[in-house]
């Protein structure tokens, strides 16, 4: 059975999250909708809820579950949902978070108006803490046409769009056309994919309805806040996938105007890691030492491509030279610059 939109949740340990999750996704106002779910292998009852909900819920009938050989972690999951999904568009959400009823039905709309490859909605960060912060990320509502516009727009400042992967409509045909996957990393592989994808799209629609409610819990992996503990291997891996978009600073993207733009988001994200890194240093173990920070400041480019930049070449320079300079005055340099920026 064809479906229009395919809803894609990869399924690990997520038994106290993903009846509600899932619920939230049963109940969209838009009809015709598969609800794949990528069982990667887990060991608690998450698959049992979903084959409950599969049973009893009136749009049981459209949930599908596919069962990944062993655990093999979430890149692996949304690959699978990329080949196996059944709808002319796909939308990604994690086993833990929201969407309202008028989600897929809004994306939808504006994808068929503007003809689009990709629509984007606004999301609400909702801390699940004694606090129950919330952040809104809004969008200006933007209709792109262009080969490279939608890079130029996510790339002009370090934030401007989701690194995230849910919460998009994606042309499933234009998304297998592009040949990307989600690369084998725990950390960020999410980043990689959707700052990679913007690469690509040539007719993009942003929207300012709040579409996605992103829960960020204390012990996420993405989290390094309030946390007793976390493990040094985690703090490199997550810097090993910056260094895979670095590695995409290639012949494909080296002679667009947004390259300045491109390169000082993915430095700016080094510069945010270690930020964190000196700020919790006291409960990473094993300790990480300044040289092994210094590091990551790597830059993707030789200094006669930054001078060539058209856009951020100063940013890209002061990066160019933290790099280097000694570890211990470059570390120094940032926590000065993470103190002010209210950081560390």
């Amino acid at each position: 059975m064809e479906y229009e939109v395919t809803i894609g949740i990869p399924l690990y340990n997520a038994e106290h999250f993903i009846r509600t999750t899932l619920e939230s996704a049963l109940t969209q106002t838009f009809a015709n909708i598969e609800f794949l779910i990528v069982d990667d292998c887990g060991t608690d009852g998450s698959t049992e809820i979903v084959k409950d909900m599969q049973s009893t819920h009136p749009r049981g009938n459209d949930i599908r579950i596919v069962r990944q050989p062993e655990n093999m972690g979430v890149g692996a999951a949304r690959n699978r949902i990329i080949d196996e999904a059944r709808g002319r568009y796909l939308y990604f959400m994690d086993s833990d978070d929201l969407i309202v009823p008028e989600t897929i039905a809004v994306l939808y709309e504006a994808a068929k108006q503007h003809d689009a490859e990709i629509v984007f909605g606004s999301y609400e960060k909702r801390t699940c803490s004694e606090s129950g912060a919330k952040e809104l990320y809004t969008y200006p509502l933007t209709v792109l046409n262009g080969d490279g516009d939608l890079a130029e727009f996510a790339f002009r400042k370090y934030g401007g769009i989701q690194a995230a992967v849910w919460n998009y409509l994606v042309d499933i045909r234009f998304l297998r056309n592009t040949k990307l996957r989600f690369i084998n990393a725990r950390y960020w592989e999410d980043m990689v994919f959707t700052y990679t994808l913007v690469t690509f799209v040539s007719r993009a629609v942003l929207l300012p309805v709040t579409t996605y409610y992103y829960m960020c819990r204390e012990d996420s992996l993405s989290n390094y806040q309030c946390r007793d503990s976390i493990s040094k291997n985690e703090v490199m891996t997550n810097a090993a996938t910056v260094n895979v978009l670095k590695a995409l600073t290639n012949e494909r993207i080296i002679n667009r105007s947004y390259l300045g733009n491109w390169c000082n988001n993915v430095m700016m994200t080094d510069f945010y890691i270690i930020c964190n890194v000196l700020k919790n240093r006291h409960v990473i173990h094993p300790a990480i030492t300044s040289a092994e920070l210094h590091a990551f400041l790597r830059h993707p480019l030789r200094l006669k491509d930054i001078m060539k930049l058209r856009q951020s070449r100063t940013k890209n320079l002061f990066f160019y030279i933290l790099w280097k300079l000694p570890a211990g005055l470059s570390i120094s340099i940032i926590r000065f610059l993470g103190k002010q920026k209210g950081l560390v």
